[in-house]
């Protein structure tokens, strides 16, 4: 059984993207902290405070998202341990499915069967993902080098 997060994935509307812009702003402003815990206060909808302990990584990572939101892209967050389907994971990494399923299929990222359905490790993926983005950073870096070396007008 996969452990995907299942919720309808939107892009925020002008006010969510403002409301992320001053809350990515007022959060990082705070976060430069050692402490593993933070106190925040919520305000419910009488207007009531209620103080909230979490923990400086979850803070970080609603800093992150706040970010996203900010730049207007959706967002959706994924435990690393979740298991996903051909198409989400095609869909992350910006590729066509039967490309993903070629892919997997010759070996170049890993993946089990449940049933005759595919599955691939988020964090897998994520390893893939990253190894690759890597590998056209060095090819890019190469081809500057080449261009420099050539005389090409690339100074």
């Amino acid at each position: 059984m996969t452990t995907t997060a299942q919720t309808k994935m939107t892009l925020p509307v002008e006010r969510e993207v403002q409301a992320a812009v001053q809350g990515q702003r007022a959060l990082a402003a705070v976060l430069a902290t050692r402490l593993e815990t933070q106190h925040i206060q919520i305000f419910d909808d009488r207007n009531q405070a209620h103080q909230v302990e979490l923990p400086t990584s979850a803070l970080r990572l609603l800093l992150d998202i706040l970010a996203e939101l900010a730049e207007g892209n959706a967002v959706k967050v994924v435990p690393v341990h979740a298991e996903l389907t051909t198409q989400e994971a095609a869909d992350m990494l910006n590729v066509s499915r039967p490309h993903l399923v070629k892919l997997l299929e010759e070996g170049g990222l890993p993946f089990h069967k449940t049933g005759k359905h595919r599955r691939v490790r988020f964090a897998d993926l994520m390893q893939f993902k990253a190894h690759r983005e890597q590998a056209s950073e060095d090819a890019m870096a190469q081809l500057a080098k080449q261009a420099q070396e050539l005389g090409m007008g690339y100074e």
